[in-house]
């Protein structure tokens, strides 16, 4: 079922939710840790995150590059819009071989009503077209199952 159109462009938008039984500081972590990014980031056909960088401040930029098991190298980057500390986070997004295509992301994360975990919310807005928008709902929803198997791994021992 097609999600109504970004309110603001008229383009395709995608809502993802996710509930992670783990504190929301861990969630924030491995969105803006560039070695937890590498551990969890990408569709479940990436088979390694060789590079990622993060400079988390408002105009500081990120890259992710992911490496799929067909051997092609899938290249992103954008600009961080909003932070709010273990909250929110908004960023510009844009593959490295469809500049021209930027969309922009939003993240929420939220302590859940029992206090034993987490709400992620997950909005991408302002897709190119929906072809764009179904691609990036099996990115992101390879990309949340990933995440969940990281966060549910025991913490290394300091």
């Amino acid at each position: 079922m097609a999600e109504p159109a970004s309110p603001n462009t008229g383009r395709p938008s995608l809502t993802l939710r996710r509930h992670y039984a783990v504190a929301p500081d861990k969630v924030w972590r491995a969105w803006t840790d560039p070695q937890a990014l590498k551990h969890w980031f990408g569709p479940e056909e990436i088979v390694a995150v060789p590079h990622a960088e993060v400079d988390l401040r408002v105009g500081g930029r990120f890259r992710v590059a992911m490496l799929a098991a067909d051997g092609e190298t899938h290249d992103v980057s954008g600009t961080y819009l909003e932070i709010v500390p273990q909250r929110r986070l908004v960023f510009s997004w844009a593959w490295r071989s469809t500049p021209e295509r930027e969309s922009r992301v939003t993240v929420r994360i939220e302590p859940d009503a029992a206090g034993t975990g987490c709400e992620l919310e997950l909005l991408h807005e302002q897709f190119f077209d929906q072809a764009a928008r179904e691609g990036h709902e099996h990115g992101w929803t390879g990309s949340m199952l990933r995440l969940e198997r990281w966060l549910g791994r025991p913490e290394p021992a300091a």
